[in-house]
């Protein structure tokens, strides 16, 4: 009998890769037509055969089981297929879970899902272990496929996945000690057809957990879990008083100890307090202590591009949220900051309006940059602000550096691509960072 693993992107690749190298026969399909040679090459290598360009249903014969990518939906005729044989068919996150409990080698699963603000809880959890001593892999979907991670990790690890709704739909008996369901918005609704139907699949994380385990909830909004599988024990994160919670003063309490001002984090924001909190009650059950969980939080940056804080110099503050590509995330990286902000716009412009910026901006400009091809658009839009206008990405940043006043943030988040001067956001985040780095000497 043989596997196989539907969808070569990085999770299917990482589940094909793992079968094959523990002597398994698998198989993989992908509806692209080909893939890359460098792809073929490795895939020859580990010797994984590969069907491309269509799911024929010849491959369910002598089919043991299939692995389906989290892009593919359970409804899809292949998929389909396989049940009618009665195939079992499961996601790398449930292989994963399969391999790491055969092992038996004292390691937990503590997992974060959620519309908004997963992975940057689930990275912060991670490092809130570690501060801790404690051997935390941060893993799912954020990054690294949780087989990845469970086959390089060491014994006794804790495993902090971020499970998105796609990869909730395919799990059977994952369990995780300690899980989080961090908030709820309309969001791949195509896909599950109503809200309702994606609610119940976010609450699936929590369905095979026993009363020795944490359900991390938010104390605003009982309807979105009240309702939730499992006999997990509740832990409320929120702004009134709860397990997790940030009081009238700006204080961030855990089970009634003080951890420190919500102005100590170096993440800003109100949905980042609520992510400091849900992370210090899924550290705290996985064994972190108090003084780390403090520590930790004090130190914690922020993932790469995303209002990431760059340093600090004569009470000027710096962030880096390359990653604000659209109008949308560039609201949300204005709303977390205080102001005043010099704020760089501009790239590569995607065809809608700046305008929405305005009303957010107000009360808390010091000044716009613009920059990139997006200039003329920006003009028309936000012209009548206080701005400069400064092509080169390079100037634009050493401008917007050297005008800021004590107490100001300057903030890269361009509401724009950055392909007119860039390859991604990444190396625009980096080169704002290394721009940052050389004023702070």
């Amino acid at each position: 009998m043989r596997t196989v693993v539907m969808g070569a992107g990085r999770s299917g690749l990482a589940a094909a890769r793992f079968l094959a190298a523990q002597g398994q026969s698998v198989v993989l399909t992908d509806t692209r037509p080909s893939p890359e040679p460098t792809l073929e090459l490795d895939l020859a290598k580990d010797g994984i055969p590969g069907v491309w360009g269509s799911h024929p249903e010849s491959l369910l014969e002598q089919c043991g089981e299939l692995i389906i990518s989290p892009g593919i939906p359970p409804s899809a005729p292949f998929v389909a297929a396989a049940h009618s044989r009665g195939i079992p068919v499961i996601g790398e996150v449930e292989l994963a879970h399969r391999v790491l409990r055969a092992r038996s080698d004292g390691s937990r699963v503590l997992a974060v899902t959620g519309t908004n603000g997963k992975s940057t809880t689930t990275d912060l959890v991670a490092h809130l272990l570690r501060t801790s001593g404690l051997p935390a892999v941060a893993c799912g979907n954020l990054g690294t496929p949780v087989i990845e991670a469970v086959v390089a990790g060491a014994a006794g690890s804790i495993y902090v996945a971020e499970l998105s709704s796609y990869q909730l739909e395919t799990v059977a008996a994952f369990h995780a000690e300690g899980a989080a369901f961090l908030n709820l918005t309309p969001d791949h609704l195509a896909r599950h057809g109503n809200l309702e139907a994606y609610r119940q699949t976010k609450l699936r994380i929590f369905e095979r957990q026993d009363a020795g385990d944490l359900r991390v909830v938010p104390v605003a909004h009982p309807e979105w879990w009240q309702d939730a599988p499992g006999a997990g024990r509740n832990a409320r994160f929120g702004w009134s008083e709860c397990e997790a919670w940030c009081d009238g003063s700006g204080r961030l309490k855990l089970h009634g100890e003080a951890l420190l001002h919500r102005e100590d984090l170096r993440i800003p924001g109100d949905h980042n307090v609520e992510n400091a909190l849900a992370a210090a009650l899924l550290a705290r059950h996985g064994g972190a202590t108090l003084e780390a969980i403090r520590a930790g939080l004090r130190t914690y940056p922020g993932l790469a591009h995303r209002i990431a804080f760059c340093g600090e110099k004569g009470g000027v503050k710096a962030y880096n949220d390359s990653k604000g590509t659209n109008v949308d995330a560039t609201l949300t990286a204005i709303k977390a900051l205080p102001g005043p902000l010099v704020l760089l716009l501009g790239g590569t412009d995607k065809g809608a309006s700046y305008e929405p910026l305005r009303q957010a901006l107000a009360g808390k400009l010091r000044r716009l940059i613009f920059l990139g091809d997006a200039i003329p658009q920006l003009t028309r839009d936000l012209g009548d602000l206080p701005h400069d206008v400064v092509p080169a990405f390079d100037e634009a940043v050493r401008a917007a550096l050297a005008l800021a006043q004590p107490s100001d943030q300057v903030l890269l988040s361009p509401a724009c691509a950055s392909f007119d001067q860039f390859d991604n956001f990444e190396q625009r985040g980096e080169r704002f960072e290394a721009l940052v780095k050389a004023w702070l000497q």
